[in-house]
């Protein structure tokens, strides 16, 4: 398979998500019950009602709708960026139980993620890095069968020559509030590309099914000055356009 790229895709979420949070924040302050709640936040346009909850930092009833993504081409030092965001659940394609020797992939390697800087070389520095994950693939190899006396611990150890390019596969689920928090970080100029890619593509889909409560969604220049402080990129301007495009 070789060289592999980004693919996010929504795979569930929470059904009517915002009719969800609107009826978890009406609840907070209504005395009526659950029946009267249901069928008034369902026969009312919520938007503003959610907009206004936003603005008042009153997320807890965001916490309730959540949303599962499956993802693919990304590397597994991607893997140990998003894995630091600690309320989400994840589960991840095992290098310690798949196999990733040379006659499981079509074209002999394993697949990995080529960063675009390395791209913009030029086509002979692509091959170079590609010639270096075949050889990196020769040495997995060599390293199965010198240990295959130890079964799947085979596979346990020969993983320890793979590089941080190696792609890996995910299904990861995060509730919205903590996709708020995961986007205004990780949808920043400063965020390492990998990450930024995947966290705006994520973004991209929620906002499809869930417009309002997505819909300030991304970093925090969005809606004020810079946190990055001598950091900063000095696009805010450029940002906040893509993101009114996204």
């Amino acid at each position: 398979m070789g060289r592999r790229q980004l693919r996010v895709e929504l795979l569930q979420y929470t059904e009517n998500p915002e009719q969800l949070v609107a009826l978890a924040a009406k609840l907070c302050y209504s005395p009526s019950g659950m029946e009267e709640l249901q069928r008034g936040v369902s026969q009312r346009d919520q938007a503003h009602f959610i907009s206004k909850l936003s603005g008042m930092g009153h997320l807890t009833p965001v916490e309730h709708a959540s949303f599962t993504f499956g993802i693919e081409g990304v590397s597994r030092s991607l893997l140990a960026q998003i894995t630091r965001h600690r309320i989400a659940s994840f589960s991840v394609k095992s290098q310690r139980y798949v196999s990733e020797d040379s006659a499981s992939n079509a074209d002999g390697v394993f697949n990995y993620v080529i960063p675009p800087r390395i791209v913009a070389l030029g086509p002979g520095e692509v091959q170079e890095f590609e010639r270096q994950m075949a050889q990196i693939q020769q040495w997995y190899d060599q390293w199965l069968k010198k240990l295959a006396g130890y079964g799947d611990g085979a596979k346990e150890d020969a993983r320890f020559v793979l590089p941080n390019a190696a792609e890996t596969k995910l299904v990861v689920t995060m509730n919205a509030r903590e996709l708020l928090h995961f986007f205004s970080l990780r949808c920043c100029n400063r965020a390492q590309w990998e990450i930024r890619a995947l966290a705006t593509e994520m973004l991209r889909q929620v906002r499809q099914v869930a417009p309002v409560l997505f819909r300030d969604a991304g970093p925090r220049c969005l809606k004020g000055p810079c946190p990055e402080g001598e950091m900063c990129c000095g696009r805010q301007a450029q940002v906040r356009e893509e993101f009114e495009k996204l």
